[in-house]
């Protein structure tokens, strides 16, 4: 026995083969709808009814339960895709290359992933793009194949190029200087290493704040109703970022010159100690690190790495003949280093300026490291220790090339080869350290009573004992010692006999 449908059931059905759409738009009404393939067989997913899709439920793999972790994927972090800009404005083409080799270390470091990079010859950077319009144009395209989404230029760049070159490129512009300080950023660990940065970094920014237009850019002036009836026009947003800016920098400049009063209280006391000092300093990535390691054992990080330390090191070392000297291992240098730093790093960088020693150190396997020599000059002579003795350690002698060591060898007139990593030549520099530390102005020969020994341990902490003899009287004690030592000893010096 077959069914038969009414006839309003088959004028549906006939109408549903002939426009499903218009039977899909009716169902989406009704509460309770049959599944039909011809409707719903297209769609993705579950279906639910209208009380269902409104109902809270629970989303699997979703809890923080310990028993429901059950897989973690691993992915990597996606780096910044840069192409790197550069104006070859004087030196050699190879002086050139070797600026962009060293912003492509930098970028690296930064944690980048450098794409491409162009130099641009011209006797000056331009005004208004810095690469002129033309050539702003093809990098765009560079971008556009490659990419990139930021360029970094060797150079600083005026807040007017950044918007310009920005206009035409489409992607984010950035400058050396920006680059390095948020490298400095990301490696500063003390609370006065990341006060520096802060306050360089605020001094960049000041001058290149950016404004949003006019709309909501003034705050309302004063007045009871607003109004007309106001002071004047108020600040805009911008000048109200700037002042606070501003007031930051003042704060941060107080507390970094608090810091500077507890190091100078240290520093002070090894001066009355007579205790010899000797600060490294030399390029990034020149082995300053590894070299203070071998000397005395510090345990500071090393890293293959520009800028890989940072913050200040001071430790005490003993030179082969017994005398104690403090040996400080310095931010690093780079060409082209960013005023601001210099400037907000001055306090550190002044344990160069008051040592007695410094240990100019040149990573010998660079490929231009008379370029190192002269950037590292520089800035010694922007922090007033020109008048200090130096002593050039050519490092990585290991890896360098034979040739190179011998011209820097040759040049260099005050200098040592060494390996911070075999050891090569630690020993002779240590002799030279020993040798180069200022010394004791007045010899003098006591006998000291046992009942002062405390003068004879200030004399082989402070000066240089020659010989040392222990007899029924007391010490018989030859040094060098300075002038308020010899004053404490002159009383137990020996009166000459007559026979």
């Amino acid at each position: 026995m077959t069914s038969s449908s009414s006839p309003s059931q088959a004028a549906q059905r006939a109408f549903a083969q002939n426009n499903p759409e218009g039977l899909r738009a009716d169902a989406l009404m009704e509460e309770d709808v049959a599944w039909s393939f011809e409707i719903d067989g297209e769609r993705d997913g579950d279906q639910f009814d209208r009380s269902d899709r409104a109902a809270l439920r629970r989303v699997a793999g979703l809890s923080t339960e310990l028993e429901d972790v059950t897989e973690v994927e691993y992915r990597q972090l996606r780096l910044e895709r840069v192409v790197l800009v550069g104006v070859w404005t004087t030196g050699t083409s190879r002086d050139a290359e070797n600026s962009l080799a060293e912003l492509a270390a930098l970028a690296e470091t930064a944690g980048a992933l450098v794409l491409d990079g162009v130099i641009q010859r011209r006797d000056k950077p331009d005004a208004a793009t810095y690469i002129g319009s033309g050539k702003a144009n093809e990098l765009r395209d560079i971008v556009l194949d490659s990419g990139a989404d930021t360029v970094i230029c060797d150079g600083e760049l005026s807040p007017g190029q950044l918007i310009h070159l920005e206009d035409v490129v489409k992607v984010k512009v950035i400058d050396r200087t920006a680059l390095i300080l948020d490298i400095f950023a990301q490696h500063a660990k003390s609370r006065e290493g990341k006060a520096q940065v802060a306050l360089a970094q605020m001094q960049y920014m000041l001058p290149r704040l950016r404004g949003w237009g006019q709309s909501l850019s003034r705050q309302m002036g004063g007045g009871k109703g607003g109004g007309l009836a106001t002071r004047g026009p108020g600040e805009t947003k911008i000048e109200t970022d700037r002042r606070r800016i501003r007031e930051k920098m003042a704060k941060m400049r107080r507390e970094i010159a608090e810091m500077k009063t507890g190091r100078e209280i240290k520093r002070q006391e090894r001066r009355r100690n007579k205790v010899p000092s000797v600060a490294i300093a030399g390029y990034t990535n020149a082995g300053k690190s590894s070299l203070l390691n071998r000397l005395t054992g510090a345990g500071v990080l090393v890293e293959n790495a520009l800028f890989a330390t940072l913050d200040p090191t001071v430790r005490r070392a003993e030179t082969p003949s017994g005398r104690l000297y403090t040996l400080a291992d310095t931010v690093g240098f780079v060409r082209h280093l960013p005023h601001h730093l210099v400037e907000a790093f001055r306090s550190t960088m002044e344990e160069v300026g008051d040592s007695d020693l410094i240990l100019h150190v040149v990573d010998g396997s660079h490929p231009d490291p008379e370029e190192q020599l002269a950037a590292v000059r520089e800035v010694i002579r922007d922090v007033g220790a020109t008048n200090v003795p130096e002593i050039v350690v050519i490092n990585k002698a290991d890896a360098a090339d034979p040739l190179t060591l011998q011209r820097l060898l040759r040049i260099e007139k005050r200098s040592i080869a060494v390996s911070a990593r075999s050891g090569q030549g630690i020993e002779e520099l240590l002799a030279l350290i020993d040798d180069e530390l200022p010394r004791p102005s007045v010899e003098i020969e006591a006998l000291v009573p046992y009942t002062h020994g405390k003068l004879v341990a200030r004399a082989h902490a402070e000066g240089e004992v020659i010989s040392e003899e222990h007899t029924l009287e007391g010490t018989l004690l030859k040094a060098r010692v300075h002038e308020e030592l010899a004053a404490d000893l002159t009383p137990y010096v020996p009166t000459a006999t007559t026979a």
